[in-house]
């Protein structure tokens, strides 16, 4: 079983590295999938957040300092050392490498986890921008196949783990939310029952 979910994984890998293959998706994945140019669409999209999101604004900006740190360190430093999965430009002779292959495993694309923690945690808490995030998401991962450092089941996997920590990340800012809303509603009755006196 484990073969044949390899084979198919290998299949689809060599479809997206090789058969997708043309100088203009080259271009496309080879600048999506640096982090530095989607680090500048994250700060931008912190400090959107912070002035125009109100309250919740605040606290999901805050919140979303804490969801890249858990990510990243979840994914790069725990379970890449727990799965240690050669990354396929290592492993494989015959892969289209369009950027550097690093010497670090393969399993959870780090990429995977982070842009989908980010893209379900958003999404979540500000639900009209949540397809256009899940896209971008989907676009910046499907694109580390197409470079050739990571198996199609690496992005699956880290895209399932980002998506469920971003999801549990927007719950409790939520529920922080749900605290404060309260707390305001109770100084307002409050002050509403002084007025009455």
């Amino acid at each position: 079983m484990i073969d044949v979910l390899y084979q198919i994984d290998l299949s689809i890998f060599y479809f997206i590295n090789h058969n997708l293959s043309m100088p203009i998706l080259d271009k496309f994945f080879v600048f999506t999938t640096e982090v530095k140019h989607w680090y500048i669409a994250y700060i931008i999209l912190f400090f959107i957040v912070i002035f125009k999101g109100g309250r919740i604004g605040k606290i999901s900006a805050i919140g979303m300092i804490l969801l890249v740190i858990a990510s990243d360190q979840l994914s790069s430093t725990f379970l890449k050392d727990l799965f240690q999965r050669i990354r396929p430009c290592n492993a494989l002779p015959d892969v289209n490498i369009l950027v550097g292959c690093t010497g670090s495993f393969s399993f959870p694309s780090s990429h995977a986890v982070n842009n989908f923690a980010a893209a379900l945690y958003f999404g979540k808490l500000f639900p009209k921008f949540k397809w256009l995030l899940i896209s971008i998401a989907s676009l910046m991962a499907l694109g580390r196949s197409y470079v050739g450092v990571h198996y199609p089941s690496d992005i699956l996997g880290g895209a399932i783990i980002g998506g469920i920590l971003g999801y549990l990340f927007a719950l409790i800012v939520l529920k922080i939310e749900n605290y404060f809303d309260s707390k305001n509603k109770k100084i307002t009755d409050k002050f509403e029952r002084i007025k009455s006196i």
